[in-house]
């Protein structure tokens, strides 16, 4: 089984930073991909960022459009850590940000910390 935790979400005005974290716990050999994403109310759940293990040390990325240029998705293997840093927040932004990250071919999710964008 395993666990993710999320953290970090608040309330920030426009053009503000958050920097979100979310720590795997369990039995864990590989994490294979972790990712980020978010759901405003009223709307689905969207893939925000996610970062794949592509061999020894090397990821890949990937981001939704709505914020490439703004946010960075990371990894830290040793820590079981993800984390999103997002820069030049918008209201539009404002959501619960929900971890998830693939082991075995299985998905798991944490149960989100909320960001919130206003003036």
């Amino acid at each position: 089984q395993v666990q993710l935790v999320e953290s970090g979400g608040d309330f920030v005005q426009p053009g503000g930073s958050l920097r979100l974290a979310c720590a795997a716990s369990g039995t864990i050999f590989n994490i294979n991909t972790m990712a980020w994403y978010r759901q405003a109310p009223g709307k689905r759940r969207d893939l925000v960022a996610s970062i794949t293990s592509a061999g020894d040390t090397n990821y890949a990325t990937n981001y939704a459009n709505s914020v490439k240029g703004r946010f960075t998705i990371s990894r830290d293997n040793a820590k079981r850590s993800a984390y999103l840093q997002m820069n030049n927040l918008m209201p539009e932004d404002t959501a619960v940000y929900f971890c998830m990250c693939v082991v075995n071919g299985r998905d798991y999710w944490g149960k989100g910390t909320l960001v919130t964008v206003s003036p």
